[in-house]
Order: structure tokens, then C-alpha cells, then sequence
């Protein structure tokens, strides 16, 4: 039997432990076409034998960069991985700036890029990489080599002795990527990760995970190139769990029906979107069926996980199971077990009422730097507590400093940043990752994150203020799609929202409020921007006066991924939104 200790050793034991006809799943023309496990380790060898043969060495550095996550993406990682060369996975979305820093910092000496649109976008700046050399496609595209004649061609190759002489030569704590963050400040950072770190983590996260090993299905939409979904990718694939590749975010529900998975992997605003549509579904409904629909949502955000001891509220559980919150599940494909959350807070509403849907929500917690998973909730041995991000792993050691940070020590800990010792230096000192967040440990030894450090800011009046928390707050309310809280060394907080637009309108026109025909027409509106003040103010009542929103502006854009104000996982990019919405400030400052 295989021993896992490097990363490609994974599919060579799924091979000798399960029969998967189904073992990765890509839609291609509208028809999802799967590979099996036998022949994913043969074709990974024909690329790698190509590879060899057009002078890849270990060592050297391999970008990918796909536009959607499919099974092209995985055999090439297998194949540059067993000869001791390194992927650099790029996110599609990244600005020409920034591809042009990582390809030249990595010094990758050849891309595989996904489609024509990315083809398009690296020979655009091809004149300025200073180390790259040939970019091949997993599509086809006319004078560029796709993976498909690299696949064809690697078989005519006699050379599986050399692949088997690199393999053996590869050690766990070599190098096996290098991810580059997303960063939502400054340049992105070269996280060094090793073949150990990456299998220490999804080892370590077995015993949290109920999967059920050779029999369940996932489906992975979270880009491949974030360590998140990637390492969960590498657990589902040592238990043989069959993986489907959605095609999109925006065909998240006709895949995940089509599909029917028992597991997924989601960033907490997507769970916010479902719940949404879900909510907005049950608003239109009138009568006895609308108060029936909200009396179950109320119930289900009762939910607890670990049981209540109540009888009147667990009768009453069934009842709403069996009338609204077990048609959550049917619109989720119906065999939907489990989800695990991570990337950013989860509010706690959300977990206990998809749970008590019968879709039992994990959130956990963890950085690039930590590969990545630090902690996490489990109804393994009862280490599930809503509102914290569950218990450290067991291979895992968490403590919290004077300041409250989090710190942490582990083998999944990083081995550096990518050219940058003294960056290294600042964050792992005395063996200790500093993850400049900001949390406690409870009695029970469950982690609670209540900042980003370097996200706190101070207000002129000394007071320190916690963002994340009040946005969470905040988006609790379903006229707010977006929100950034700033003010630092300001007198107070103020925020820039983005509206849901599609509620708004329907708020307006509910109310016979002409909003105009625009999005600009409508955040300038007096009585949307008196109902977002009546939204604020109920939900200050939460926080000390320090820390409540006064003063807010409206924006008519849309945040998104492409637009520049989110990460690729959804996170809020603070620089760049401060910078677009300058003038904002200045006014809800009276800066001008």
C-alpha cells in the first residue's frame, strides 16, 4: 500500500484503495465527462514525461491559471508535483499588475493557462515576464499547444523510468507550491508551502470531517488555486470521494442538482445568497403559507447542533423540518450532508438554520500560511459550538498572546514566504505563526476570531474598533448586500453599503416609493436612505456607543471580484474600496 507523504502519492493510494470510475468530474459542451482514478495517474504521467522532455527540472516553477476549476488543472498538478518541480496556481481574476509580479517573482518558466481569454491576457504583458517561457492551454486555441496533444504526445514516450527516478528523489518536506495571497492590502506574499504542510492539514482535518469514505460525492467551486478548496480536494481524493467540478458560481444550483453532492466547500457569502433567495421566495408567499414559511425560519435559526433538551421546541423542530426547512435541502439537490465554511465569519444564524435543514454546517478557521486549516467545528466527539470556528486540530497548537492575537505552531505552518526572509522572520517567531487576528480560547478550548489586527483601527477618542463584527451585524439585514466599516482616527464610524438592489426595488415598490430607474437614482433616494438609517440604528443597539455606525453613504456600484473590491473568496479589499469611494468619505466626514 502507498504511504501518503508527498502530495502526488495521493491518487497512486486512492488507486489501490477505491475503484472510482467517478474520480474527478468536468461539464465540457454540457456533458459531465469523468475520469477514473486509473487512468488520472496515467495520463498525470504522460504530462509529466512531456514536461521532462521540454526541460522541466526540479525545481523549477509552473503557473496555472483557470478561469473555472476542472479536471485538467489536477492532473497537471500531479504531474509538475512527482517529477520536484513547483506549481504556482494564479487566480484568473488577478490584474494585469499583479500577474505580471507573480509570474516574474516566481520565475515560472512555462503557464498552462485555461482558455483563449487568459491566453489573451498573458501575451499581453509576455514582453515584460522576464523568465517565461512557453504558455500552453487546457482548451484549444489556434498555434498553441493544448494539454490534450501534451497528453497524446507524452504516451509515445518510453521515458516512465525517469518520472519513477524524479518521484523517488521527491522528499515531504520539499517544496511543492508556492501561493500567492490574494491580498487585500499591498502586493501579494509567496506563501512557500511543502508537500508535508499540505498533508499534515487534510490528514489532521480526517477525524473532524463525517465523510463517508469511497461512497460520497462533492462538488468543488471554490477556485482550485486557493489552499482551502485545494487541500479539501486532496481529502476527498485519499477517501475516495468522487468530485464533481461546478462550472461556475453563477450555475452553482443547476450543477449542485444535477449533481446531487453530499459534501461541499463554501466561503460564508454564498450561504448568505441561498439563504436570500430562500427568504425572498418565502416573502412572496400570503396567507396561512407565509406565516407558516417565517414561523419555521424563526425556529430553524433557534437550532442547536449538539441537541436542545427542550421538548416543546424539539416538537416544534419537527414540524418545521417536516413543513418548510427539509424543502432547503430538496432545492440543494436533496442529498446535501454537509457544508464547511471558512474564508471569513459565518454568521451564527445561518449555521444553526441550514443545520436544522439537515445540512450540517462546519465553519472553520485558517490562513494560506497555515495550509490552511487551524481550527474547526465538528459533530465528531461533540467539538461543535456555534458562534466560535471549532477546536484546534490535533496536530495543531493554538495560544493567545498578551495582545490577543492568534498564534499558532504546527507542521502545516508554512515554510516561509517565497524570496522575502525577513517578512518570514516578522510572522514565525520562537516556531510561532502570527496570524495578525485577533481571538480567545474558551473554557471548553474552542476558538473565537473577533478581528483582523491589522484591521482594527483606533477612532481620535482612543477607542479601538473591530470591523468585521459590526459587519456582520450589518449584513444581517437583507437591504445590505455589501458593507465596509472605516473611521480610523476619526470621531466616530461610518460605513460604505452596497445595497441590495434587487430587495430595495422590491422594498420600493412594495411601499409605492418611485426610486427612478437607476441604481445612482435609488442610493440617493430620501426614503431608501431613511430606511438604511432605520436599519443602522437597530442594529447599533448591539454595540457600545464607540463602535456604532453615524454616518453611512450608499454606493450605485455592484462589488464584485472583477470590479476590484473583493477577492477571489469574497473578502472585502479595504485599500482599494477606500480608495474608489474617497470622495464618500470625505463627505461623511466633512472632509471637502
Amino acid at each position: 500500500m502507498t504511504k501518503v507523504e508527498r502530495l502526488f502519492d495521493v491518487a497512486y493510494y486512492a488507486r489501490e484503495t477505491y475503484n472510482l470510475q467517478h474520480y474527478l468530474s468536468t461539464k465540457y459542451n454540457g456533458k459531465w465527462q469523468a475520469i477514473s482514478n486509473q487512468d488520472f495517474v496515467e495520463t498525470a504521467n504522460d504530462i509529466s514525461k512531456y514536461l521532462i522532455r521540454e526541460g522541466i527540472v526540479p525545481g523549477d516553477k509552473v503557473a496555472v491559471i483557470t478561469t473555472a476549476n476542472r479536471t485538467e488543472w489536477n492532473l497537471l498538478d500531479q504531474a509538475v508535483l512527482q517529477i520536484g518541480a513547483h506549481t504556482v496556481p494564479i487566480y484568473p481574476t488577478v490584474s494585469e499588475e499583479e500577474m505580471e509580479y507573480i509570474y516574474n517573482h516566481s520565475e515560472a518558466k512555462i503557464a498552462f493557462v485555461s482558455d483563449e481569454d487568459l491566453y489573451r491576457k498573458t501575451q499581453k504583458i509576455k514582453d515584460r515576464l522576464s523568465f517565461l517561457g512557453t504558455v500552453y492551454s487546457f482548451d484549444k486555441i489556434d498555434a498553441v499547444v493544448s494539454i490534450t496533444e501534451i497528453i497524446a504526445e507524452g504516451k509515445q514516450l518510453n521515458t516512465d523510468e525517469e518520472v519513477e527516478k524524479l518521484k523517488a528523489s521527491v522528499q515531504p518536506n520539499d517544496l511543492a507550491s508556492i501561493i500567492y495571497t490574494s491580498g487585500t492590502t499591498g502586493k501579494p506574499k509567496g506563501v512557500m508551502l511543502s508537500h508535508r504542510n499540505i498533508i499534515e492539514n487534510f490528514m489532521g482535518c480526517q477525524d473532524r470531517v463525517p465523510l463517508h469514505y469511497g461512497k460520497d460525492k462533492a462538488l468543488s467551486f471554490l477556485p482550485c488555486c486557493h489552499v482551502y478548496e485545494r487541500m479539501l480536494l486532496y481529502l476527498y481524493q485519499y477517501g475516495g470521494i468522487s468530485i464533481y467540478f461546478a462550472e461556475s458560481i453563477d450555475k452553482i444550483a443547476e450543477n449542485i442538482n444535477e449533481v446531487k453532492p453530499n459534501v461541499m466547500c463554501v466561503v460564508p457569502r454564498l450561504l448568505e445568497k441561498v439563504y436570500d433567495k430562500i427568504i425572498e421566495k418565502g416573502s412572496k408567499l400570503t396567507g396561512i403559507q407565509k406565516k407558516i414559511f417565517f414561523w419555521a425560519v424563526k425556529i430553524g435559526e433557534q437550532y442547536s447542533v449538539t441537541g436542545s433538551g427542550n421538548p416543546f421546541y424539539n416538537l416544534q423542530l419537527k414540524l418545521a423540518q417536516k413543513l418548510v426547512l427539509r424543502k432547503w435541502k430538496e432545492g440543494l439537490g436533496g442529498e446535501l450532508d454537509l457544508i464547511v465554511s471558512g474564508s471569513a465569519p459565518l454568521q451564527p444564524r445561518l449555521a444553526r438554520i441550514f443545520s436544522a435543514s439537515g445540512m450540517l454546517v462546519m465553519e472553520g478557521y485558517g490562513l494560506t500560511e497555515t495550509s490552511p486549516v487551524i481550527a474547526v467545528n465538528s459533530i465528531v466527539h461533540n467539538r461543535y459550538k456555534i458562534g466560535t470556528v471549532g477546536m484546534p486540530l490535533s496536530n495543531v497548537e493554538v495560544k493567545i498572546a498578551q495582545d490577543g492575537e492568534i498564534l499558532t505552531k504546527s507542521p502545516c505552518v508554512m515554510l516561509g514566504y517565497y524570496k522575502d526572509e525577513q517578512k518570514t522572520a516578522e510572522v514565525i517567531k520562537d516556531g510561532y505563526f502570527h496570524t495578525e487576528d485577533i481571538g480567545e480560547l474558551d473554557k471548553d478550548g474552542f476558538l473565537r476570531i473577533t478581528d483582523r489586527k491589522k484591521e482594527m483601527f483606533k477612532t481620535s477618542g482612543g477607542k479601538y474598533v473591530a470591523p468585521q463584527v459590526i459587519e456582520n451585524a450589518l449584513k444581517a439585514s437583507r437591504f445590505i448586500e455589501q458593507i465596509m466599516v472605516v473611521g480610523e482616527g476619526e470621531k466616530m464610524p461610518a460605513a460604505f453599503i452596497q445595497p441590495d438592489f434587487a430587495f430595495v426595488k422590491a422594498w420600493a415598490k412594495g411601499k409605492g416609493i418611485d426610486i427612478g430607474n437607476t441604481n445612482e437614482e435609488l442610493v440617493k433616494n430620501q426614503a431608501v436612505t431613511d430606511r438604511f438609517k432605520q436599519v443602522i440604528d437597530d442594529i447599533n443597539k448591539q454595540f457600545g456607543h464607540w463602535e456604532q455606525v453615524k454616518r453611512f453613504e450608499l454606493t450605485p456600484q455592484i462589488w464584485s471580484i472583477e470590479g476590484g473590491e473583493l477577492t477571489p473568496t469574497l473578502k472585502l479589499k479595504r485599500k482599494q474600496i477606500r480608495e474608489k469611494y474617497k470622495k464618500l468619505y470625505a463627505q461623511m466626514y466633512g472632509h471637502e
